[in-house]
């Protein structure tokens, strides 16, 4: 009689492993992405990069659907192809950036904070490069709010005050997109994002050169 409860604990501890051991393997499965996507955006020569930027889009698309529910999963998705779309660049872009962007807005559905404001900064972006309709969903006024609210989230991020910088410098709205410059120069790279977040404070130090009277 006493085996029955030892054998009862051994098997819940097993069920309860099973999604523990589920949950490593996508984080396990997301780091690699995210270091190769890394790698690829600030160390492979142009010539390769969107090749490379395919192949990831596939992964994390396969890494999506075996976790429809998992923010970060979906953020890195949304990531991983809108930067396909900036590398491939005109129409060929289209699809990926709509891509991106359904899947960065059902990731914010699903954590509102879209992991600590990630993807509101890329779909900022979007928003800001996509033509507008009828060709595509390009809209300024999005754009500007998305990063707004990224930066109600992080509001001294390097991603974040250079996406924003560069809006605004298009927008005409030259001494906010200097102030929003100093700060992406003057902000700490984030943990396991220190490359791409260190090409960009070079893009924005770049900008303040170009934008300081």
């Amino acid at each position: 009689m006493r085996q029955r409860p030892l054998f009862a604990t051994i098997l819940s501890l097993g069920l309860l492993a099973a999604p523990a051991a589920q949950a490593a393997a996508w984080e396990d499965e997301l780091f690699e992405l995210r270091s190769r996507w890394e790698h690829t955006t600030t160390a492979l020569e142009a010539s390769r990069r969107e090749a490379a930027l395919e192949a990831l889009a596939e992964e994390a698309a396969a890494l999506a659907e075996a976790h429809p529910e998992t923010s970060r999963v979906l953020i890195w998705q949304g990531i991983v192809l809108a930067s396909l779309a900036r590398e491939a660049g005109g129409l060929d872009a289209l699809g990926a950036a709509k891509e991106a962007r359904r899947v960065l807005e059902r990731a914010v559905e699903l954590d509102p904070e879209g992991h600590r404001g990630s993807a509101y900064v890329t779909l900022g972006a979007l928003y800001d490069r996509a033509p507008g309709w009828p060709v595509a969903f390009g809209d300024d006024e999005t754009a500007e709010r998305m990063f707004q609210r990224a930066l109600a989230i992080r509001p001294d991020g390097i991603d974040v005050n250079t996406y924003y910088a560069l809006y605004l410098e298009d927008e005409g709205r030259t001494d906010a997109a200097l102030e929003h410059a100093r700060r992406a120069v003057a902000g700490r790279a984030r943990e396991g994002r220190e490359a791409s977040d260190e090409a960009l404070r070079e893009r924005a130090r770049r900008l303040v050169v170009r934008l300081q009277p």
